[in-house]
């Protein structure tokens, strides 16, 4: 039976499932990663992590027949395009800079600081070359462009986002400093990465003079393979800069912890918040859709908005295009039109300053 191009897509990704479930102990031995040893916490209860609000954890079986039901948006081949211009080597003080490259990889250049969130150059987000949803457009900005790296932080540990093919080019090439959730050094360390800190949720460390990345609670969950789920922590981070704090989200559900950053960091000058994989509703609690990061835009009370997690791997029903374009028709109704960008592949912008 031939298959049209928006199923093949979901039927790699679907290929995945099926080999962590029928081979369980290659899944869950090979693949699984370090758990985290540590006291018991408000949020760790010696074995797992847990949300603010606890959410079902979907089992792989569950996980299969929610992807089966449909209706999948359409996904087109791959196609290449021309990369994005290079960004600039670095950006002045006061200033704060946004450039969409792939995913859930976005550039932030402030106050003469690189940050790199959540790396992925690979073509497949998965624990084997030959199977998994495989990209359908190429990095918006190639690696040989970007200007030094000085920290990448690292969301969790899924295997789109803790990408470990494309940390060790920039360990070998940038040498930056990588900043992870509780249990996620040890991977790291495991494979020779040398400036690797690890933080719990509200836990900063310094940058830079004067500049500092706090861990913040995200609603998701981790795993590398079916043995270690919520063996590891989870987590957004705040960017402390001189014009105002800069918010990358991860991977994420609405949930009480955007309030809870609002309150304690004060208004965002830039958040960069996902929208993407947000189909089946079973998927929800853990990705937000367009929906729900406009609102949590509006809580955050977000001078300005990136979105990101859309258009480059097919990792749940939703189409290539469709979290775009939701996006879109959401802003066009606002009586406001709020500042939220849906940035070109390899599209960088300046941010404005806070009002």
């Amino acid at each position: 039976m031939s298959l049209d191009r928006s199923s093949r897509p979901m039927t790699k990704l679907l290929s995945l499932v099926l080999l962590l479930l029928s081979a369980p102990w290659l899944g869950g031995c090979l693949f699984a990663g370090p758990r985290h040893q540590g006291p018991v916490t408000e949020h760790f209860d010696g074995e797992h992590f847990q949300n603010l609000e606890p959410i079902k954890r979907l089992s792989p079986d569950e996980v299969f027949k929610a992807l089966r039901k449909g209706p999948r948006g359409p996904w087109r081949d791959y196609e290449e395009f021309a990369p994005g211009k290079p960004p600039p080597e670095r950006v002045g003080p006061g200033q704060l800079r946004v450039t969409f490259i792939n995913h859930a990889t976005v550039l932030v250049q402030a106050d003469g600081l690189n940050m790199l969130t959540d790396p992925i150059y690979s073509d497949r987000p998965s624990p084997v070359s030959f199977i998994g949803p495989k990209r359908v457009r190429p990095p918006g900005i190639r690696f040989e462009d970007l200007p030094p790296i000085d920290v990448v932080v690292v969301s969790h540990n899924h295997y789109d986002h803790m990408d470990l093919p494309t940390l060790r080019r920039l360990e070998e090439a940038h040498h930056p400093r990588f900043i992870v959730g509780l249990g996620n050094k040890a991977l790291l360390d495991g494979e020779g990465f040398r400036h690797v800190v690890e933080l719990d949720w509200w836990k900063s460390t310094e940058v830079a003079p004067g500049r500092t990345v706090t861990a913040v609670p995200a609603q998701h969950r981790s795993n590398r393979g079916l043995t270690d789920s919520a063996a590891t922590l989870w987590a957004g981070y705040v960017l402390a800069t001189s014009g105002g704090p800069v918010f990358f989200a991860g991977d994420t559900g609405f949930g009480p912890h955007f309030a809870m950053m609002a309150e304690r960091f004060g208004p965002m000058r830039l958040s960069v918040l996902p929208i993407g994989a947000y189909r089946p509703t079973a998927f929800r609690p853990v990705h937000m859709g367009p929906v729900e990061a406009l609102q949590a835009h509006k809580v955050l009370r977000s001078a300005t908005s990136v979105a990101m997690h859309y258009g480059t791997f097919a990792l749940a029903l939703d189409g290539q295009d469709e979290a775009k374009y939701h996006l879109l028709w959401l802003l066009a109704r606002e009586p406001v039109r709020p500042r939220f960008w849906a940035l070109g592949f390899g599209e960088g912008r300046d941010v404005p300053a806070l009002d």
